[in-house]
């Protein structure tokens, strides 16, 4: 029916036809600036990765002796061929996302790389199709959409040359022109590694914390040299689960809460109350502690918030031992709104209103549980007896995650001081290791290595016990700076006992 002018309010707006507008070119601009910090971005990487079902996930940080030149995420994961590809590499090209997928709007590839990098270009694999691959140049996307066909015989060299990690199927996302490798000083190149792969660990072993407690999902960050391909650092990324505490802070916890939420249904929470004080990096080690309480947020296993009160409440120091785990209804709602950086979830006045109907098995209200951890942080507030550590320097290359991860648990850090590394070196013959005080680096004579490693391979991370106890007598020598009589005759004394202990192993490995 024609539109007529008239003094009644018209529901519907009238239209007169319809055309197509495409966006224009500069709307790859716009990607550039989603705000994706460096750890979201290569998580958003991942996530695809997970969705390809991959098992195995390689984070490499490529080194030309004190340059940085590119930055490669690998996956075993069932991989693209032509088709699938250019849908990957399509702004907003991916239609449909099963229901449990971790994609969602069909831009993090892009949005994620492009923010961080000058040239996005992906190759892939399947069993059934050829090595193919596609790049983006920001500056060319800004003028056209066009988009490169990746010759045929690099998208195979590029597979071979990782062919530990992609076996029949498999895709590479490599970053060129990275933006932040630019802005490293010289000689400041192993302190950027050691500072952006540790933020990196950190979060990718919270937010995939549930896939990493698997056993046949993998993540490792390793600095591979550009031209010989040696691995100059391997570390495995272990989950980081904010619930994993071993006792909780007060029986009965954790606890289900069951709220009615209009628009989604009945919405569970799982209510969880941390033992104050604890020195875990999954309570203290992934941010301020006030940023940490409040709802943890999974979207199909994938946590997309981790911590706030999402409008609630305001955050309150009494409440930092508070944190709620809640999982996503898998069914589209207008109550929960993902971010697009999945970092974050918008809701509605909805999901507030549900939370004050919030009650237990038994009843007990929303608001008793917040009670009750805002009691046993006063409890212990209240107590003058805690223990302190002495901060130390941490562990860093050369010693195995695990290891890692409980020396950082159980010691506090201090921030801004250079890792204590570990190397098998060439030594003196009646020198079982030494130290580096300016370099922190714990050397150990390569000629004993054998005694610990017995018929396994060596690797950069062995003798995990060897090096524990090494670094538990020496970290003091790092921390107290130029050397002393007395702490020169503490490291004589050392060397020579250990020096006897690891013969006496070898003899006793020989008479076997």
């Amino acid at each position: 029916m024609p539109y007529e002018s008239g003094p009644d309010w018209q529901f519907d707006v009238p239209t007169s036809g319809s055309k197509r507008l495409p966006p224009a070119a500069r709307y790859v601009e716009s990607l550039t600036h989603q705000g994706y910090g460096f750890e979201a971005a290569i998580a958003d990487l991942i996530d695809n990765s997970i969705d390809a079902d991959a098992k195995n996930v390689v984070v490499s940080f490529l080194r030309d002796d004190d340059r940085l030149v590119s930055l490669l995420v690998l996956d075993d994961g069932h991989g693209m061929n032509d088709e699938t590809l250019d849908v990957a590499m399509t702004v907003g090209g991916q239609q449909e996302y099963s229901a449990d997928a971790l994609g969602h709007f069909g831009a993090g590839l892009k949005a994620a790389s492009l923010s961080h990098a000058d040239a996005l270009t992906v190759i892939s694999r399947t069993k059934r199709s050829p090595s193919t691959g596609r790049r983006w140049l920001t500056a060319r996307a800004h003028e056209d959409f066009t988009c490169d066909i990746v010759e045929s015989r690099y998208c195979q060299d590029l597979v071979d040359r990782y062919d530990g990690v992609i076996g029949w199927h498999g895709t590479i996302v490599r970053w060129d022109g990275v933006r932040a490798f630019g802005t490293i000083t010289a000689g400041q190149t192993d302190r950027f590694l050691n500072e952006t792969i540790e933020r990196l660990e950190t979060h990718l072993g919270l937010y995939l914390h549930r896939f990493l407690a698997r056993d046949d999902f993998h993540i490792d960050i390793v600095v591979e040299d550009v031209r010989t391909q040696e691995e100059l650092d391997h570390r495995g990324v272990e989950a980081i689960n904010p619930f994993g505490y071993r006792i909780p802070g007060r029986a009965g916890y954790p606890r289900t809460y069951t709220t009615p939420v209009e628009g989604v249904g009945e919405l569970e929470l799982e209510a969880h109350i941390w033992p104050p004080k604890s020195p875990l990096v999954a309570f203290r080690g992934i941010g301020a502690l006030a940023e940490r309480q409040g709802f943890y947020i999974y979207r199909n296993d994938r946590l997309v918030q981790a911590g706030g009160w999402n409008g609630t409440r305001s955050g309150e120091t009494h409440h930092n031992l508070a944190r709620i785990a809640i999982n996503l209804p898998s069914q589209p709602n207008r109550v929960f709104s993902l971010t697009v950086k999945k970092d974050g979830i918008n809701v509605t006045p909805a999901f507030a209103r549900g939370l004050e109907k919030a009650t237990d098995s038994d009843g007990s209200s929303f608001i008793q549980y917040l009670t009750e951890a805002e009691k046993v942080y006063r409890d212990a507030a209240r107590r003058s007896t805690e223990v302190q550590r002495k901060e130390v320097i941490p562990p860093g290359k050369g010693v195995d995650p695990k290891l890692k991860r409980t020396l950082r648990d159980e010691l506090p850090a201090l921030e801004g001081e250079d890792p204590i590394t570990f190397r098998w070196e060439t030594l003196p013959p009646g020198v079982f290791f030494d130290i580096d005080r300016e370099e922190h680096v714990v050397r150990l004579n390569k000629e004993f290595r054998q005694a610990f490693n017995g018929e396994r391979r060596a690797g950069s991370n062995d003798a995990p016990v060897l090096k524990a106890m090494l670094y538990l007598m020496l970290e003091k020598n790092f921390r107290m700076g130029r050397s002393s009589a007395q702490r020169d005759d503490e490291m004589a004394l050392w060397n020579s006992i250990l020096l006897s202990a690891v013969q006496c192993e070898l003899t006793r490995g020989e008479a076997l």
